[in-house]
């Protein structure tokens, strides 16, 4: 396990102020930036929360939409750009949903990531501060992320989580 000094992690909950400071945090670099954007609209509020986001972000930004595929995002991603992914627990909902091997999915995750040379910058809720879940699918949800979380982590040279937006440095 080797630790990219390109890539910090952005942990917080819903509404925490992750996002925006995760944007601050990938255009210190020169743009254009590149946005790998995990979500997928299934309904209008859906709709909306993704449209607010774009709207947060200027004309510099190239947008990939990666619900599944992110390891090909970041690979097919300009290398010498900066890259936000934002965000990794809806990516692992999206791959949980699909039945995926996550742990196969984790490893070419950090195989990808490895390979940035350019800031790269990730975002996810942290979901393991709270009860245990009651069925079976949200605790696989809460473990898997959990599990990513340390593996990204470790490979991160900057984490923080993010609280009331204020972040706080972890590492």
């Amino acid at each position: 396990m080797t630790e990219n000094p390109h890539l910090a992690f952005v942990l917080g909950g819903a509404r925490s102020g992750k996002s925006a400071f995760a944007e601050g945090l990938a255009t210190a670099a020169p743009g254009p930036w590149t946005y790998i954007a995990t979500a997928q609209a299934f309904d209008e509020e859906m709709r909306r929360r993704i449209a607010a986001h774009r709207e947060r972000r200027g004309g510099d930004w190239r947008t990939a939409e990666a619900p599944h595929a992110l390891t090909r995002a970041l690979r097919e991603a300009p290398s010498e750009r900066p890259l936000l992914v934002d965000c990794l627990t809806l990516w692992l909902s999206n791959r949980l949903l699909a039945d995926a091997d996550m742990r196969a999915d984790r490893e070419e995750l950090l195989a990808a990531l490895a390979e940035r040379g350019a800031p790269t910058v990730l975002v996810s809720s942290e979901v393991g501060l709270s009860i245990v879940p009651e069925n079976a699918l949200a605790r696989r949800f809460r473990d898997a992320a959990g599990e990513l979380h340390q593996a990204v982590a470790k490979r991160a040279s900057r984490v923080y989580l993010v609280v009331a937006g204020y972040p706080l440095t972890v590492k």
